[in-house]
């Protein structure tokens, strides 16, 4: 069997891998946006001056760094569902790496919400995962509900299988 991700366990199936949303890079689209404009502001005042158009190409150049910064954030950010576990992988910057891994068999309640009309024209929202422990919150995922979904089927058969083990056990 061939692993699909780094810490894959032997006999462990990989049901499901999502991210969040592109609506998490607005940030990143801000930062192109801002110092593009601030760099094109002496353009207005002097509008024949080609130096200037230099100084705005700049300004995009250092929005372009910050969009990039971010988004290494989001495409690094992945979550994956297993037959055994939600595995999340959180990118944040360009050093910084955290795993979280929930059992699904810790799981005990799950629930999703879509924030009104742009969360339903965008397909996207928000996933809690209530454990013992306490809660898990994945912020704005592309179509939750569908995730919601595997992730209940996922549980449901986690416990199922979790459950005919004990007792068979208990039985024999």
């Amino acid at each position: 069997m061939q692993k699909q991700f780094e810490g894959q366990r032997e006999g462990e199936e990989v049901l499901l891998v999502f991210r969040r949303h592109v609506i998490a890079l607005r940030k990143g689209f801000y930062s192109i946006l801002i110092p593009f404009l601030i760099a094109s502001l002496p353009m207005l005042f002097a509008p024949g001056e080609l130096n200037f158009l230099f100084v705005s190409f700049g300004g995009l150049g250092i929005g372009l760094l910050l969009f990039f910064y971010h988004w290494i954030g989001w495409y690094y950010t992945l979550y994956v569902l297993t037959d055994q576990r939600l595995r999340q992988t959180s990118q944040e910057g360009l050093f910084d790496k955290n795993v979280i891994d929930l059992p699904l068999s810790k799981v005990q309640n799950i629930s999703y919400n879509v924030p009104g009309l742009s969360g339903e024209m965008f397909k996207f929202g928000t996933l809690v995962i209530q454990t013992y422990v306490g809660d898990l919150t994945l912020d704005r995922i592309d179509h939750p509900a569908e995730v919601y979904n595997k992730l209940q089927d996922a549980v449901d058969n986690a416990t199922n299988k979790n459950g005919t083990e004990v007792y068979e056990e208990i039985e024999s």
